[in-house]
């Protein structure tokens, strides 16, 4: 995977975190069940994890 492919696909899990968390906000609101959003955005905080290291490898 090169640099600017790593790069991009950051970007593309940071905007996917921040759309569930902002449904994750609304499901609360309602009083929803938000375990599935919750557990989604610990996958995506452990693939954002993995893909800095791997960035700063590729340094």
């Amino acid at each position: 995977m090169t640099r600017k492919e790593i790069e991009n696909e950051i970007a593309a899990l940071k905007s996917d975190y921040i759309r569930i968390q902002g449904d994750l906000d609304k499901l609360e609101a309602a009083g929803a069940n938000v375990q599935n959003a919750e557990s989604q955005l610990a996958r995506m905080e452990e693939q954002l994890k993995e893909l800095k290291q791997k960035l700063a490898e590729a340094k």
